[in-house]
């Protein structure tokens, strides 16, 4: 294992060890001990800027499944460092944060940090993954982390909801993802993403090709809260702000950002995935920010922004994707939008991620997070207040702090859409224009609200659980770094040049010639003839107008019917799922074993039986059947007796040893056909079997004395008959349709020497079928927990009625 594949799995390894930290050190705030791990992490991966600032890549393989085309394949370029810096970089600030948010008294520290490391660690594990199937499992990994931090205050009916809502979008979207990923690998024979992107040119026209960009931008879109997916996002908010801060500014939904760019040169040449991947974009711009001012939890608001602004980086990453079909990049005309794109997925980290810190501390001093009761506050909270105002102006596009550099340049990338010649925009890229200004107008509004209704206006003590005062320091520096970063960045832009480029340089490999790089160039002025100003200058005029008239219009909001959102249509339609299947599983579900059963074996009958007619594979052949002597005749006899017996035997005692006695009399046929292994397995699983039989058995109650005749049931006999009749009449034509050697051969010769081992029966379930026996005891362990889980909860339950 190299280095870098320990940096992805550290997390994970870490998360192992926090309970015990936790038990042992409870009087330490657990994280402290969690804090270093992502600060090293962020130094060790900005080793490799010096690599990928030229264009260069770094690529470590472990072999996992090499049959399949599996490995856990590590790849660095521009694109993964840039995530890989903002999950550590985020992450250690927001560990730093949670241990003064958190109280190490009243919080369940051990579950939370487990389930922030185990995020940490699948996001990595989805940002340097080059192989589909190994990041598909991370992606995965982070819809389940993120389930249990939403969820993390379970006793939350809100919060429940939250990470259930999450949860099934966003694993929909997973699925999706993967019937992609499968698609593709029909298209191109691999698995990993450097030779698909190789390959991009040659599946444009497979038949697969649509299909599976729809799949991906699924998964995409549900990842990263794009409309109509994006409902799951504002009910994410129930979980803990340092959760908000990583999850949903930082990292989560920037996953599906993440693989819309790193997919880009595979599926951009398409204008299905420029018109989805922008359109869908604009929307979400759109709704996002028109949305966001009609709520008055802080948090909400953020929400909402969050949603927004991802939408406007999808929208940059579709218009940006025409670039691919443009081979001079000299003037950067097509290629601005990917670089408003990168650069506004930094701003965004660092302006947002401040704003939910600045939010929870706002809701940690003074109890609440609704602007009606709040106001007042800049002079109690003054350095509180100018994080705020720094962050909400950046995210407002304003000079001259970073945001106001990404909002130009998305407002050029938007203005040039209109003169793109391919796919139509030539007619309907005119809207793009129109509805990134609109958006941007309610986007200055929205922070406006943000800011002022917090904290100016009227100060109203009465209506706050608690009295304002700032918040510790511990709980500042993290936001003051980001707020600082938003400054810095704002003033110096060229500090990141280069690493926006090696970034452009992994999404648009193909537009690069050898030894060539991108160049990319940001500035605070272009003149008084740019019309990106101009543009700025109207949001800014607009937006003060809305928010010193926001009482006479905001009444529109209470006129759209809130039985035709999304949010309702998706609590109806999940609500009218349950119920469906409520009515549809009482329909046989009786509670008898004995109908289930039926059930089972006459889809079995039927089944089987149509495949074999379908097939033809009806087949007697007895050319090579051993001959078969009296002694096994009365073998076989007295376990069909001993079975037949068991079903009217009046005592419990007698059927236990009738059924010891079919056991034992198979284990004498292993005997008999040479299997000394096998034959003391099963006397061994008998004999315990039996004594389990009798301990268990003891403690019932006696059969009562009363008999209850049941009347014969034809249904019944036919299924017994049809089940025997097929199940022999497949053992007797598989034996008789031997299209190649049995496989026990090669357990015979390989069994000691590839293995070791010399009882082949051991060796086959520990070694050869080492997968099978692991999934086994994983379900046993499984079933386990879920019975203790039920025996606690149950003890749990009586000492609170006792």
């Amino acid at each position: 294992m190299s280095l870098l594949h320990f940096a992805i799995i550290s997390p994970l390894i870490l998360a192992i060890f926090i309970p015990m930290l936790h038990k042992y050190f409870h009087k330490i705030h657990t994280g402290w001990f969690l804090l270093p791990l992502p600060a090293l992490l962020f130094f060790y991966f900005m080793s490799y800027f010096p690599e990928t600032a030229h264009g260069e890549s770094v690529t470590e393989t472990l072999p996992w499944i090499p049959s399949l085309g599996i490995d856990f394949a590590a790849r660095i370029d521009g694109l993964g460092l840039l995530f890989a810096l903002l999950i550590t970089g985020i992450g250690a600030l927001v560990v730093l944060y949670s241990i003064f948010y958190l109280s190490k008294e009243k919080e369940k520290l051990n579950q939370f940090y487990v389930y922030l490391l185990l995020f940490m660690g699948a996001m990595l594990g989805v940002v340097l993954s080059d192989n589909l199937i190994v990041l598909y499992s991370f992606w995965e990994l982070t819809s389940f982390s993120s389930f249990l931090l939403i969820g993390y205050w379970n006793h939350r009916e809100r919060s429940r909801y939250g990470a259930q809502k999450s949860m099934l979008i966003t694993v929909f979207g997973g699925l999706s993802m993967l019937g992609g990923i499968l698609l593709l690998y029909l298209m191109t024979g691999t698995f990993s993403i450097s030779e698909i992107i190789g390959m991009a040119g040659e599946i444009t026209g497979h038949q697969f090709f649509i299909p599976a960009l729809i799949c991906f931008l699924l998964g995409a879109f549900t990842k990263s809260a794009q409309f109509p997916f994006h409902i799951w996002l504002p009910d994410a908010m129930e979980a803990p702000t340092p959760v908000s801060a990583y999850l949903h500014s930082a990292t989560m939904v920037k996953a599906g950002i993440y693989l819309v760019a790193r997919l880009t040169p595979v599926f951009a040449v398409s204008g299905l995935w420029v018109w989805l991947v922008a359109g869908i974009g604009i929307l979400t711009l759109f709704w996002g920010s028109f949305s966001a001012v009609k709520h008055n939890d802080l948090k909400g608001i953020l929400a909402y922004s969050t949603i927004s602004q991802l939408g406007m980086i999808m929208s940059m990453l579709g218009v940006g994707g025409i670039a691919l079909h443009y081979g001079n990049v000299e003037d950067g005309f097509y290629t601005v939008a990917i670089t408003a794109a990168v650069f506004h997925l930094i701003n965004h980290a660092t302006f947002k991620g401040s704003l939910f810190m600045v939010v929870g501390i706002v809701d940690h001093e003074t109890g609440t997070r609704d602007i009606r009761k709040l106001g007042g506050l800049m002079t109690l909270m003054p350095i509180t207040f100018t994080l705020a105002a720094i962050g909400a102006f950046s995210m407002a596009g304003l000079p001259p702090f970073n945001g106001f550099l990404s909002k130009e340049m998305f407002f050029t990338g938007m203005l040039r859409a209109r003169e793109i010649g391919l796919f139509n925009f030539e007619t309907l890229g005119i809207l793009f224009p129109i509805v990134a200004w609109v958006a941007s107008v309610f986007t200055f509004l929205y922070s406006m609200i943000l800011v002022f209704k917090t904290f100016t206006g009227k100060y109203q003590p009465e209506k706050l659980e608690k009295k304002p005062h700032e918040a510790p320091v511990g709980m500042l520096i993290p936001p003051v770094i980001l707020v600082s970063l938003v400054v810095i960045i704002g003033l110096f832009p060229n500090i990141i040049e280069t690493l926006i480029e090696s970034v452009m340089g992994a999404i648009l490999p193909s537009l690069l010639a050898e030894g060539h790089e991108f160049h990319v160039h940001i500035s605070h002025w272009h003149g008084f003839d740019s019309p990106e100003l101009w543009m700025t200058a109207g949001v800014i005029i607009a937006g003060i107008l809305l928010y010193r008239n926001l009482p006479r219009w905001s009444g529109i909001y209470n006129r759209m019917p809130e039985r035709f959102s999304l949010n309702r249509f998706y609590d109806t339609g999940l609500e009218k799922t349950q119920l469906g299947a409520m009515r549809f599983t009482g329909l046989y579900m009786n509670g008898f074993i004995r109908t289930y059963l039926v059930y089972i074996f006459t889809f079995m009958i039927f089944i089987l039986g149509i495949t074999m007619v379908y097939k033809n594979a009806f087949k007697l052949d007895t050319s090579n059947v051993a001959n078969i002597h009296y002694f096994e005749v009365v073998l076989a006899a007295i376990i069909a007796i001993s079975s037949i017996t068991i079903l009217f035997s009046k005592s419990r005692l007698t059927s236990i040893i009738l059924l010891g006695a079919v056991g034992y009399t198979v284990s004498l046929f292993f005997v008999i056909f040479r299997a000394p292994d096998l034959a003391l397995t099963q006397l061994v699983i008998e004999t315990v079997s039996v004594a389990l039989f009798l301990l268990c058995f003891y403690h019932l109650p006696k059969l009562g004395k009363n008999e209850e005749r049941m009347g014969f049931k034809l249904g019944n006999l036919l299924v017994s008959i049809g089940v025997g009749a097929i199940v022999t009449l497949i053992a007797l034509s598989a034996h008789s349709n031997k299209e190649f050697d049995s496989i026990s051969e090669y357990y015979v010769e390989n069994t000691y020497k590839k293995a070791g081992g010399e009882n082949m029966v051991n060796v086959i379930l520990v070694d050869f079928r080492g997968f099978d026996t692991l999934f086994e005891i994983a379900v046993l362990g499984i079933a386990a927990l879920g019975i203790f889980a039920m025996i606690k909860l149950r003890m749990t339950r009586g000492k609170e009625q006792g």
